[in-house]
């Protein structure tokens, strides 16, 4: 004797239309099931085009990150107007996503301004080596 938990014999089930709505009453309340059942059939029929978007979206997601592996990845607030303009580069084709287009005005903009950080950067030396003399100057003796 098998019991209703043996795997080796699996409990057959009845197919359930959960689609379906019964049909009874009066000719408004039909009306309203078969507009009812046929809004659950379209929606249910999109399931399997929203499912492959899906992975479409995440494919791409994977590949955009495989791919920026060397990329620095940098929060920044922008305002109204740079992110319309960031949207406008992206709508025309030109970058695939506001994020490609940002780095590159940053870097445009770094290049553009190549005297600046040369100067930033002798400061910066500057600054380093009086950090060391002031080191020297308060170390202990030994």
């Amino acid at each position: 004797m098998s019991s209703p938990n043996d795997p080796k014999e699996p409990e057959i089930l009845e197919p359930i239309d959960d689609l379906m709505i019964a049909e009874h009453g009066d000719e408004h309340e039909h009306g309203e099931r078969n507009h009812a059942s046929s809004s659950v059939r379209e929606i249910a029929s999109r399931i399997p085009e929203s499912l492959a978007s899906i992975g479409r979206d995440i494919s791409r997601t994977v590949e955009r990150a495989l791919a920026a592996k060397d990329d620095y990845v940098v929060a920044v607030k922008v305002s109204h107007e740079a992110q319309d303009r960031l949207e406008q580069l992206v709508q025309a084709g030109v970058f695939r996503s506001r994020a490609d287009a940002a780095a590159f005005l940053i870097d445009e903009g770094i290049k553009s301004q190549h005297e600046l950080f040369d100067r930033v950067a002798l400061k910066l030396a500057e600054i380093e080596r009086l950090r060391a003399e002031l080191r020297g100057m308060v170390a202990k003796p030994e």
